[in-house]
């Protein structure tokens, strides 16, 4: 069952996103990583800023999570986590469908390049990978995050997306 997640899930998110999010541990640059991999204040933060969890629940245990939020004149997909024992399950794909059902704005997906199973996840489901000038600009200007983040990062935009910039 799919459901928006609530203050009281917090505790769940925070321990699904740090459960799966070992599998970039040794994938992703090393200062990159950081154990936790989101500590409570960097989630806390998120939240804050406008992040929207929604679950995949499962005998009334939260098993997957994937968050959207509106930047200026886009709808993000931010932080989309399976616990590791059930992962490849469909859960990933359920919430991702889900969320597109939230917006009609154009949906922009970032995720570690080294992450190839992450990027491969979104082509799998219509997603496409900007050019690396689109890609560079666009984490500047919807994402908060730092400059190595972004040099080792890419994008993957819906295929309705066009660059409002013409590149």
């Amino acid at each position: 069952m799919i459901r928006p997640c609530t203050a009281g899930d917090v505790d769940t998110i925070y321990a699904i996103i740090n459960d799966a999010a070992v599998a970039y541990r040794g994938v992703i640059p090393d200062d990159c990583w950081s154990e936790p991999y989101m500590t409570a204040e960097h989630l806390a933060g998120e939240i804050a800023a406008g992040v929207r969890f929604w679950g995949w629940a499962d005998g009334g245990e939260l098993i997957g999570v994937m968050g959207i939020q509106d930047v200026r004149d886009v709808t993000l997909i931010r932080h989309a986590y399976v616990r590791t024992d059930r992962r490849g399950s469909g859960i990933g794909s359920a919430l991702l469908k889900h969320l597109q059902t939230l917006t009609g704005r154009p949906i922009l997906i970032g995720t570690w390049a080294a992450a190839t199973w992450a990027v491969a996840f979104y082509r799998k489901h219509g997603f496409r990978q900007v050019t690396p000038a689109q890609k560079d600009r666009l984490l500047r200007r919807y994402w908060t995050i730092s400059d190595r983040q972004v040099e080792t990062s890419v994008v993957l935009a819906a295929p309705t997306w066009v660059d409002p910039d013409g590149r």
